[in-house]
C-alpha cells in the first residue's frame, strides 16, 4: 500500500515551484499541508474571506473571478495543476481579493498561513521558490491587463489563442477546455460577440474551428490583429 505522506512528497517534488527544494524541506511542508478535494462548481473561497492560507492545485481547474454589483462575472484567471492559488493574500495577511470556484473536480494542497510562516523562518529556501513563481504570475497578469484594457475584442481573443499555443506546446491547434461563456467572461465580452468574431475569423481562413478544437491557419494575420494592425474582419 502506498504511503500517503510519501505520495504527497513525490507530488510536490514534481511541481516547478518546489523543484530546487531538498527532501528535508519537502517533508517539512508535508507535515503542515492539508489535502483537499472540491466538486465541480464548488466555491473554494469568496472575495473578502479571511485568507487562512493558500493552495497549490494537484489536478483540476479553478476560475478566479470578480462579481459586479449586478452580479455579472468577470473571470480574472483560469488556474490549472501546479499553480498557486491565494498565495499573495495569505503572505500579506489580507482578505482574498476575488472569488474562486472549481470548474471541475479539483484536488489541492492547502497550506495554513500561520504554520507556513513558522516553517519559512526555519527553512527560508521555501519562500524563495514561491517568490520566483509569483514573479512569473505578475508578468502574466500585467500582459493580461494590457490585453483587456488596450486591445479590441479580436485582439484579446488572438492573444489568448497564441498564449494557449505557447503554454501547451501544441503547435497551431488548441483545445478550448472552457465554455464559450467562460471564455467571453475572461476576455471581457459577451458570448454573442465572441461567436461573431470566431465566425469572421473562420470565414477569413484565419482560424479553422471544429467543435472545441481551434486551428490557427494564418498566424501572421492573427498576430497582426493582436498587435492592432488593420486586418479586415
Amino acid at each position: 500500500m502506498t504511503n500517503p505522506k510519501n505520495d504527497n512528497v513525490l507530488l510536490m517534488s514534481k511541481m516547478p515551484i518546489f523543484h530546487n527544494l531538498s527532501e528535508h524541506a519537502l517533508k517539512m511542508l508535508e507535515r503542515i499541508l492539508i489535502r483537499k478535494t472540491f466538486a465541480k462548481s464548488e466555491n473554494i473561497f469568496s472575495e473578502g474571506d479571511e485568507s487562512a492560507g493558500f493552495y497549490i492545485l494537484i489536478k483540476g481547474r479553478v476560475k478566479v473571478f470578480k462579481l459586479s454589483m449586478e452580479g455579472k462575472e468577470q473571470i480574472l484567471h483560469i488556474m490549472e495543476a501546479k499553480e498557486l492559488l491565494g498565495a499573495v493574500s495569505a503572505f500579506a495577511g489580507n482578505p482574498y481579493p476575488a472569488h474562486a470556484d472549481a470548474i471541475e473536480k479539483t484536488e489541492a494542497f492547502f497550506f495554513p498561513r500561520n504554520e507556513f510562516v513558522s516553517l519559512v523562518k526555519r527553512e527560508p529556501s521555501v519562500v524563495m521558490n514561491i517568490m520566483a513563481n509569483l514573479s512569473m504570475r505578475l508578468q502574466h497578469f500585467t500582459n493580461m491587463i494590457e490585453n483587456l484594457s488596450l486591445k479590441e475584442v479580436p485582439g484579446r481573443l488572438g492573444a489568448y489563442l497564441l498564449y494557449l499555443c505557447k503554454r501547451t506546446g501544441c503547435g497551431d491547434t488548441v483545445e478550448m477546455d472552457i465554455s464559450k461563456g467562460q471564455l467571453a467572461s475572461f476576455l471581457g465580452t459577451s458570448p454573442e460577440t465572441l461567436s461573431r468574431i470566431f465566425k469572421k475569423m473562420s470565414e477569413k481562413n484565419i482560424l479553422e474551428i471544429k467543435g472545441r478544437s481551434v486551428r490557427i491557419l494564418r498566424r501572421k494575420d492573427l498576430k497582426d490583429i493582436v498587435d492592432g494592425e488593420k486586418v479586415k474582419l
